[in-house]
């Protein structure tokens, strides 16, 4: 049986308990075997090249990420239990009024998280994929009244624990504090060492599980550790838009997720946790297309009956290209993005009201709100 790592003693509310500390990547002693996952490899590196191609489909791509990435930031959230919808995010930005307000917030402070580390690698003048990086997006996901007292942006400076009422009986307690900056610095050279021979998507996997094994902050290590995984997929070019949510199958298969992740500290199983992280690749990749193609379908027989109509103007047409990226709105909200008159805004919207494209969620003769409904049950099946 290969080790992983070794042990250290650390004190905490009274106790002193066994923290893990992992060995530095690669696996060693012995290494990885190539033979276990090259195949595995070559259907999620083929499943992601074809979600590239299959983008071209939809006339905008930001339409596809406007939706990926909402529902990534969604299913991350909803592995830590948080039970806010796609509705409830839509209804949010629209401005509308939500019930589970704290969950929300928890799901758009994930999007702020994602959309800083992206710009940042996007910039040529920005930070790379750093400790500092995932730090600053840390301080993003935590902002507000659930994160104010666990740190936001900073590496823990106190013992935690996974599982259990207390460090004695917890299902795993991860590095002392003093030790994580080292354990990040070494994992940061790891990420930037062109010198290593594995596939990158191999090497994805390994930093996925080398984060939540040392667990650098006191709250959002998943959620953090999940949107490495997206950014890594960019830094080596294996997907050069975030089209996929991972996190859908790490949500739908959480308990081999989890048990994946804890067979490595306690009995070497790199092989096993790699086999699953490439699996979930190839087929959270294939679900994506599907989705794309879905959706191309809805939007093209949608814009079909646009154009038959004789009552369809430019006014419309416009209002329906703005659509995917605001599937819940009201008329004011359309005349603002048009930059239009209140009478052309409701015009627009009433034509496609009366085509079934969207529908009126109020009932009420003023202040209406309405959906693109068909649109939205893709996205959320």
């Amino acid at each position: 049986m290969r080790r992983t790592g070794t042990y250290a003693i650390s004190t905490t509310l009274g106790e002193s308990v066994q923290a893990f500390v992992p060995y530095t990547l690669p696996p060693v002693k012995p290494a990885l075997a190539p033979e276990s996952f090259v195949e595995a490899n070559r259907l999620a590196e083929l499943a992601l090249a074809r979600l590239s191609g299959v983008a071209g489909l939809v006339p905008s791509v930001d339409w596809l990420l406007y939706s990926a990435i909402r529902k990534e930031a969604l299913l991350t959230s909803q592995i830590e239990g948080t039970q806010a919808t796609l509705v409830d995010l839509f209804d949010e930005e629209a401005g509308f009024s939500v019930s589970n307000t704290h969950d929300v917030e928890e799901v758009t402070n994930y999007l702020r998280a994602f959309r800083l580390v992206q710009s940042q690698m996007r910039d040529p003048a920005g930070l790379p994929i750093s400790v500092r990086l995932l730090c600053d997006g840390h301080r993003l996901l935590l902002d507000g009244a659930r994160g104010a007292g666990k740190q936001p942006g900073e590496l823990r400076r106190s013992q935690n624990w996974i599982g259990g009422t207390r460090p004695g009986n917890a299902v795993y307690v991860p590095p002392p504090p003093e030790r994580v900056p080292d354990l990040l610095a070494e994992l940061e050279r790891f990420i930037h060492d062109d010198s290593q021979s594995l596939p990158a998507l191999v090497k994805t996997a390994l930093i996925h599980l080398q984060f939540e094994t040392i667990h650098p902050f006191l709250d959002g290590n998943g959620r953090i550790g999940r949107l490495l995984i997206a950014a890594l997929l960019e830094h080596w070019q294996l997907l050069p838009e975030p089209l996929m949510y991972l996190s859908g199958y790490l949500k739908q298969h959480q308990s081999e997720y989890y048990r994946c992740l804890s067979n490595v500290r306690t009995e070497g199983d790199w092989e096993g946790w790699v086999a699953f992280f490439l699996e979930g690749v190839a087929v959270a990749a294939l679900a994506a297309e599907r989705s794309i193609v879905v959706i191309a379908t809805l939007l093209a027989a949608d814009r079909r009956k646009l154009l038959a109509s004789p009552k369809a103007g430019p006014a419309s047409y416009r209002l329906f290209e703005l659509l995917p990226m605001m599937p819940r709105f009201n008329i004011d909200q359309v005349r603002q993005k048009l930059g239009t008159t209140f009478p052309t805004a409701n015009a627009a919207v009433k034509v496609l009201e009366d085509l079934g494209i969207v529908t009126e969620l109020t009932g009420q003769k003023k202040n209406r709100s309405y959906s693109y409904a068909a649109y939205i049950a893709l996205l959320a099946d």
